[in-house]
């Protein structure tokens, strides 16, 4: 008593693909997938640029070298 066997949990994928059909499923499964794939991916992605520092090119400032416009005044 209290635990749910083989035929519960049979009987509640019957009433879920009755309520929400096969085709909705199959969407959001594969939708779920994606998500997955994604999420890895960018784990991956991130691991890889957190190894290497960003250097900084001639058109990139960096924040030390921003200049307020309301800080210059003029003389």
């Amino acid at each position: 008593m209290g635990s749910i066997s083989l035929w519960h949990w049979l009987i509640v994928l019957v009433i879920v693909v009755l309520v929400f059909g096969t085709k909705k499923l199959k969407n959001i499964g594969s939708d779920l997938g994606g998500a997955v794939k994604g999420f890895k991916d960018g784990l991956k992605d991130g691991s890889a640029t957190a190894e290497v520092p960003p250097q900084v090119t001639a058109t990139q400032k960096t924040d030390s070298q921003v200049v307020d416009a309301d800080s210059k005044t003029k003389s």
